[in-house]
């Protein structure tokens, strides 16, 4: 039986890190792109991450950052990378890391942040709708601050035996607060939603709280 970790996150972890005057106009964290372009989609995720600041931060998560020393070192696969903050942390606590996100721009930043690391990670551009993850290959998979149903049946194939997830995502209580108003319902886990979809894992950490502003499970 595989161990998951979990943490559902609603807004991003330390609303600071992204700081308003680096917020292209009309974006913001909690944004996400919906058009049906796929070039479009593309541009708006490179015009979003095209800054000297790391728009999300350079620090990891703080749930990964709580979990990282009960994970299976090996080789980790980092879903929707983006700038790499979480990669990097993985990639100098001894991971091997294989990092995908559609932005080319968010990868050169990732690659960057490696550098000043001294770590590498293996850089992946891909449209993550058409993305295959590879079977039995991951010790651990983290997936923070995305969510893609139909990703979730490739995440458990993706594991090796004894391997573990690290899943982060909003759910639909953000849409009480401020900041989730511009939020599509369908970009947003259902109350439990997650821990049905991995019914078939040990849970080790789940946990659901909306204190107004931070809506997480």
């Amino acid at each position: 039986m595989f161990k998951i970790f979990w943490l559902l996150l609603v807004v991003m972890p330390g609303v600071s890190a992204v700081a308003d005057e680096f917020r292209p106009k009309g974006a913001n964290a909690y944004q996400v792109v919906t058009g049906d372009d796929q070039e479009e989609d593309r541009g708006q995720w490179d015009a979003l991450f095209n800054t000297q600041t790391y728009v999300f931060g350079r620090d990891p998560a703080q749930f990964l950052k709580e979990v990282v020393a009960r994970l299976p070192l090996g080789r980790a696969l980092d879903i929707a990378m983006s700038e790499g903050r979480n990669a990097v942390y993985l990639a100098k606590k001894g991971f091997r890391v294989d990092g995908v996100d559609y932005s080319e721009v968010a990868l050169r930043k990732a690659k960057r942040l490696a550098r000043e690391n001294h770590v590498s990670v293996n850089t992946i551009n891909a449209d993550l709708s058409t993305y295959t993850i590879r079977p039995d290959h991951y010790k651990v998979i983290v997936n923070i601050n995305y969510l893609q149903r139909s990703l979730m049946a490739q995440i458990k194939k993706g594991l090796k035996k004894g391997g573990m997830v690290v899943f982060e995502s909003w759910t639909v209580e953000q849409l009480k607060n401020g900041s989730g108003q511009r939020v599509r319902r369908d970009y947003l886990l259902e109350k439990g939603e997650l821990k049905e979809q991995f019914k078939d894992f040990e849970v080790l950490v789940y946990r659901e709280t909306n204190d107004g502003r931070n809506a997480v499970a």
